[in-house]
């Protein structure tokens, strides 16, 4: 196993491994690890009772967190005529058609953090498959991105929309914001993760849910959260 940095071995000395913490201990202990250069993200974890090889069994969706994740999103918009022009009036950085996806083909250009697309566009997104799959960027409408009101869309991804899936181990990894944000935001980002996971319960699972939670940041030791503890309600 690689050496831990100093910072690391720090932070590990200000948890105990033993402890299932509440979201509001663990965020706090995070809020005090030594700092770095970035600002790094804070992930959650969320261990599931599913096999996620049985369609009914599959947890998916996607949420606006109440207090964004902390730094700016830049979103591509695949649109023409006057949902073009909606996408570039709600925000979106770039906005286009046949010429981005050329872009992103011979170029491997790739400087976005979110792809949505109006319906009639599909047969043009449709050939960047291969791209945007393994990245987690293709449009999809089950999680809002392929649409008619792709200014709603591009409202939401600006506001923090985030996408969560369950693996193929069972388990939804997720950022919940920015180590910057206030300890409030994150625990109110966090349980609105939480409580969302937890009602969209497939019917199939039967007996714990939620069999583990860790919190951990981009280049911290994680923590293990009680998932029976109150979780915040958020004010925003």
């Amino acid at each position: 196993m690689a050496r831990r940095s100093k910072r690391y071995q720090k932070a590990a000395e200000l948890i105990d491994s033993d402890k299932l913490y509440t979201l509001e201990e663990a965020i706090g202990l995070i809020k005090s690890f030594p700092d770095t250069s970035l600002d790094e993200s804070v992930d959650l974890a969320i261990n599931l009772a599913v096999d996620p090889k049985h369609a009914d069994q599959m947890v998916r969706g996607a949420i606006v967190l109440p207090h964004g994740i902390g730094k700016t999103v830049r979103v591509l918009v695949f649109a023409k005529g006057d949902k073009e022009q909606e996408a570039r009036d709600a925000g979106a950085d770039f906005v286009g058609g046949d010429d981005l996806a050329k872009k992103i083909q011979e170029e491997g250009w790739l400087d976005f953090d979110r792809v949505i697309a109006s319906p009639d566009m599909m047969g043009v997104v449709g050939r960047l498959g291969k791209v945007l799959g393994p990245r987690g960027l293709m449009p999809n409408p089950k999680l809002g991105t392929v649409t008619p009101n792709v200014a709603q869309a591009v409202s939401e991804q600006k506001a923090g929309k985030v996408e969560y899936r369950v693996d193929k181990s069972g388990i939804i990894h997720c950022a919940i914001g920015k180590r910057s944000l206030e300890a409030q935001a994150i625990v109110e980002n966090a349980s609105e993760l939480i409580q969302t996971v937890q009602r969209a319960r497939p019917a199939a699972t039967k007996g714990i849910y939620m069999k583990k939670i860790t919190v951990s940041t981009t280049m911290g030791p994680g923590l293990k959260v009680d998932p029976s503890a109150p979780l915040a309600v958020s004010a925003a």
